[in-house]
């Protein structure tokens, strides 16, 4: 029997209809089906994706393969149970309502082989706004190193395994983890491998955000996404020693879940669970939280963790709702030092060093910060936004201050100062919000933009404290988009544009309709 060169893994739960071109992208590839195996393990979907499976295993027999199995609650015993079944060379998993582009699995079958890679990663693009960092897919790399690279921060399992170096060192899924399995077993690869390469000369994956938006990462508890945050850094401790190598992958874990935990939403949690959190996040920093780690975290993430560590829960609360509801706090200033002046800032009772509040080497970020005062619509060419900043002297130090919504550059057109700060109005054009949106549509964040203290720098706009989303129905030739200004999760002012589709109206109506319709 022939052995194919790529086994491709899926752990499918409830995911039509994207399950159906998630397999069609799979038995469409030019790699041929004589060269694929597809491994699908339902875990006891309800919605007919099992139904669906067995679809495609009849019209593909020998290269779809379905395993039902009762619900697991998590990818990874599914995905694992995929592994035990798998006979190709490499190995490949995908989300069941993603999809590849149709060359991809040749391309990165032919890198592996070209390279004699162990690990390889094709450029991944979002779809509907789905969030993907892609620092790592600046250029074709034939061999990138973990621990110097930003590989750390794309670590999601959708890359390419040669399976003789997952089967040599045994690994595995944890199946105690609901949410983030993927990421002690990329890990431990990408450790592993003698060589990891990116290709950023196709688009290879197309992670799909459901406009139902039940993807488990967006659905995850804050409890939830502790767990997970303690297994997979207590993981990475067990498996890299201590110092640089260690920090910079463990720099990725603190910025994104530990730091995620101490968002805005941790005000709507009940005290029981914000301490719960509170006194998980400090055993993490008292454990893992080098100075080096600490001196690369955004001030805002930075200085919760260490509310978090050094305070209680009202000193945790204090400088989150400084964010969420005060405002910017304000600069202190002492020669050529510059401070964040968030509660706690040289408070005796706390003891936190000046380093947990420092900004001096992003002092013009820190200029460029804006509290989003309002969003409208100026007839049927600009999105007017009005915002304030609390430094009276931002004309002096920023007289060319700008705003721009993704590529899309706004023109200033007010900058007034007063006694208690300063008010920017910008128009940004429809045109450039409008163009070449995919149909999914796009997300835009608006930042602001300097020249001051002989540097650049740039901030996203905060949202308002309390924002309302506002919908906005814009024609364009002869296509409607929707643009919809409202806050993502870290509170930054975002603007969403679509264009309106069949597909896109009857996801609204499902949505607005009643059970049944009526």
């Amino acid at each position: 029997m022939t052995v194919p060169d790529v086994t491709v893994i899926t752990a499918v739960y409830n995911t039509m209809p994207y399950l159906t071109r998630c397999l069609t992208s799979l038995v469409e590839q030019t790699i041929g089906r004589d060269r694929l195996e597809v491994i699908a393990v339902d875990d006891g979907s309800t919605d007919g994706s099992g139904r669906e499976l067995d679809r495609f295993a009849r019209l593909h027999p020998g290269t779809v393969k379905v395993i039902h199995q009762p619900n697991s609650g998590g990818p990874a015993a599914p995905s694992n149970r995929g592994l035990e079944q798998a006979t190709g060379r490499y190995v490949f998993f995908i989300g069941s309502d993603d999809y590849l582009g149709p060359e991809s699995l040749e391309r990165l079958v032919g890198a592996a082989d070209r390279y004699d890679s162990d690990v390889v990663l094709g450029r991944t693009v979002g779809v509907n706004s789905r969030y993907i960092h892609q620092a790592i897919f600046a250029t074709t790399e034939p061999d990138v190193d973990l621990f110097d690279s930003a590989l750390p921060w794309s670590l999601s399992n959708t890359k390419l395994f040669r399976r003789a170096l997952i089967e040599r060192y045994g690994l595995r899924y944890p199946e105690d983890m609901p949410v983030g399995s993927d990421q002690p077993f990329t890990i431990e690869a990408c450790v592993r491998a003698r060589r990891i390469s990116v290709l950023a000369d196709y688009d290879y994956y197309y992670a799909v955000r459901r406009l139902n938006a039940r993807n488990i990462t967006y659905r995850s508890r804050h409890l939830e996404r502790l767990r997970c945050a303690e297994s997979i850094i207590e993981f990475v401790a067990g498996l890299v020693e201590p110092g640089k190598r260690r920090d910079a992958v463990l720099l990725r874990h603190f910025t994104w879940e530990v730091a995620k935990l101490l968002e805005n939403d941790f005000l709507s949690l009940d005290r029981q669970t914000q301490e719960q959190v509170r006194l998980g996040v400090r055993h993490l920093g008292e454990r893992h939280l080098t100075d080096e780690i600490r001196d690369r975290l955004p001030v805002e993430s930075r200085v919760r963790l260490g509310a978090a560590w050094h305070g209680g829960l009202d000193d945790l609360l204090a400088v989150i709702r400084q964010d969420a509801e005060v405002g910017i706090p304000p600069a202190v200033v002492e020669g050529d030092r510059w401070y964040a002046g968030y509660p706690g800032f040289r408070d005796e009772r706390l003891g936190m060093p000046d380093r947990w509040f420092e900004i001096t080497d992003t002092a013009a970020d820190w200029i460029a910060r804006l509290d989003t005062i309002s969003v409208a619509l100026d007839g049927n060419r600009a999105l007017s936004v009005t915002a304030r900043s609390p430094r009276s002297d931002l004309p002096r130090l920023a007289p060319g201050i700008r705003l721009r919504a993704g590529d899309t550059v706004g023109v200033t057109v007010d900058l007034t100062a007063d006694a208690t700060g300063t008010t920017v109005r910008a128009r940004i054009p429809l045109a450039g919000l409008l163009a070449d949106n995919a149909l999914g549509g796009e997300l835009r964040l608006i930042r602001a933009e300097v020249e001051a203290l002989g540097t650049r720098g740039g901030a996203a706009l905060r949202g308002t404290a309390r924002p309302v989303p506002q919908r906005t129905l814009v024609r364009r030739g002869p296509r409607l988009h929707v643009i919809t200004t409202t806050t993502n999760h870290k509170g930054q002012l975002v603007i969403a544009v679509a264009p309106v589709t069949p597909r896109r109206l009857m996801a609204r109506l499902r949505r607005r309709l009643p059970l049944g319709g009526k």
